[in-house]
């Protein structure tokens, strides 16, 4: 009986992690296809391109409760067997990066879209050790507005939480099961950025914030100046 619990804690934490909130967000807010905005992804960064801040918040509201949720559920199910409940975090974060809802065939293939993961996988370490939120949150915000590139905020999560719970393991207050979570989800994360790493490697990926800000100020200038 246990094995089809376990499996049903599985199954229910990718179908959670799956629904694309972005996606239903941005269309009710504006009747926008958000796949078809910006980088395609349906998390908080590009809602927040596509129909503003309160997209943007909405969708990560949401995005952490879904991952949260699937974590808590599994618990609950399981009896609170930390391996069940890492592969259903990790279930969740790959639901939001490859949602079976979001399947549809393009130009003669099948594709399958979603988030990048950052905001699922707080989300998730969240629900394994609440104060967890203390380091990934300022350390991902601090990165964010510091180089102003979110996909770098984005994949410091993943490593932030495998640190995180690696340390806590080593010193005996948790079990190693929430950091091989760490760095499953890291890599995922990592895998789903793939087009934003050669963006950055090349100097031409986006950037947000106050550096933003200063690249328009300067390009004016120059502009005047001509």
């Amino acid at each position: 009986m246990a094995i089809w619990v376990n499996l049903a804690a599985l199954l229910a934490a990718y179908l959670l992690g799956a629904i694309p909130v972005g996606l239903l967000v941005v269309k009710i807010l504006t009747g926008k296809d958000l796949r078809r905005i910006q980088s395609g992804r349906t998390g908080g960064t590009n809602a927040i391109r596509a129909a503003g801040v309160k997209a943007g918040v909405l969708t990560i509201v949401g995005d952490f409760a879904k991952a949260a949720g699937a974590v808590y559920l599994s618990r609950w199910l399981s009896g609170g067997e930390p391996w069940i409940e890492a592969a259903s975090g990790f279930l969740a974060v790959l639901g939001h990066n490859y949602s079976i809802f979001l399947l549809e065939r393009k130009e003669g293939r099948w594709t399958i879209g979603g988030g990048a993961g950052g905001v699922s996988t707080a989300a998730v370490a969240m629900a394994f050790w609440p104060p967890s939120m203390l380091i990934t949150v300022p350390v991902g915000i601090g990165l964010l507005y510091g180089l102003g590139y979110a996909s770098v905020a984005t994949m410091s999560v993943g490593f932030i939480t495998l640190i995180v719970f690696a340390v806590r393991a080593w010193l005996g207050y948790g079990p190693w099961a929430y950091a091989a979570f760490g760095l499953a989800s890291g890599a995922l994360v990592v895998w789903g950025l793939r087009p934003n790493i050669r963006r950055l490697i090349a100097g031409n990926e986006r950037i947000i914030g106050w550096r933003a800000r200063r690249k328009r100020g300067r390009g004016r200038e120059q502009s005047s100046g001509a």
